[in-house]
């Protein structure tokens, strides 16, 4: 077994490159499996209501204390 990536020889590299992509597929996998499928509360109907924006607001004080 070799303790080091450095001394490491091309079949512990081959391993890892397979155990890496393996875990990879599998989180891909699992992770497309998960999502739903149902798009509820995502449409928008026809009986959307509109805002309609008011008069516009002059603001005449912040309201913020002054510190001398």
């Amino acid at each position: 077994m070799n303790h080091s990536i450095y001394s490491a020889d091309r079949t512990t590299h081959l391993k890892i490159v397979v155990v890496a992509l393996v875990v990879g597929i599998v989180v891909a996998g699992f992770s497309i499996s998960a999502r739903t499928t149902s798009d509820e509360g995502l449409t928008q109907t026809a009986s959307t209501r509109v805002m309609k924006a008011g008069k516009p607001v002059v603001i005449t004080s912040t309201g913020n204390s002054v510190v001398r």
